[in-house]
């Protein structure tokens, strides 16, 4: 008899449908064109609009067309929906009518997120509240629309962006870190509560990761008025910076049926920095 393990593997989403939020650019572009070469189908989600209480540009709505148009060559279906994850009602509509569309839906990456660095006392409320509402109460918003659809496809997966922030006290990031301890709780509730519908919810943790969020500017500023903090930051693998796509690699396993029997795990891709 031939195992499993032995057989040559195919597309593992095929005709599946796969929702990425934060899709536009970086670490969600990477995880919706690494889904649609593994055969799924995409909905691209992003919300496109600079805000002001941060200091990197946002992504466009041609950046999210462009991701779009990569999933396109490889020859599955995109729908890009141009949506902010803090607003709950947009996403029930947008999702609803990208599911209407493509048929059903099976994988969910809840990814979007943003961050900001700064001694907390120089944490203004407005970013705070930016922070909260797209890296938590965003992921809320995601489940909620979501999971009825995964549930009717007879189950599926959602896979969340967490951060070693999730794990561990990180100097300078408050806001963040917060969000994303309170993100690491959540999935882990609605692992156990989804579990009865066939919906698996795991999270992957990276560390830096070279996209826009990855090179904030005010690091070096703050580690020279406190440069005993510095070893926060360290990791024992001899890498500076995680590619988009090594974290996409951990999140095709965990949203594959390679991880059927996995849920509220989770999974860190921080070359060691949980370690130190």
């Amino acid at each position: 008899m031939t195992s499993s393990l032995t057989r040559t593997r195919g597309p593992r989403f095929t005709d599946k449908v796969a929702l990425v939020t934060g899709a536009a650019r970086g670490q969600g572009r990477s995880h919706a064109v690494a889904l649609a070469e593994e055969g799924a189908d995409i909905v691209a989600i992003d919300a496109c609009t600079q805000l002001d209480t941060l200091s990197y540009p946002m992504a466009t709505p041609e950046e999210l067309e462009e991701t779009a148009d990569l999933v396109r060559k490889t020859g599955r279906r995109a729908v890009a929906a141009q949506v902010d994850v803090r607003d709950l009602e947009a996403m029930r509509a947008s999702v609803d009518r990208a599911v209407a569309e493509l048929g059903r839906l099976d994988v969910v990456c809840a990814n979007a997120g943003v961050t900001s660095e700064q001694r907390f006392e120089d944490v203004s409320p407005a970013l705070w509240e930016t922070t909260l509402g797209i890296c938590l109460t965003g992921v809320w918003h995601t489940a909620l629309v979501t999971a009825p659809h995964l549930v009717a496809a007879g189950g599926g997966s959602i896979v969340v962006t967490g951060s070693t922030a999730a794990i561990r006290g990180l100097p300078f990031f408050a806001p963040y870190v917060a969000a994303k301890h309170g993100v690491l709780g959540l999935a882990k509730t609605l692992a156990v509560e989804l579990a009865d519908r066939n919906v698996r919810v795991n999270v992957v943790h990276p560390a830096g990761v070279d996209t826009a969020m990855g090179h904030l500017p005010e690091m070096a500023d703050l580690l020279a008025a406190r440069p005993e903090l510095g070893g926060a930051f360290g990791h024992p693998l001899p890498a500076r910076i995680a590619q988009p796509f090594d974290i996409s690699h951990a999140v095709l396993y965990l949203a594959s049926d390679e991880a059927r029997y996995v849920t509220g795990a989770s999974l860190s891709v921080d070359m060691g920095s949980t370690l130190m």
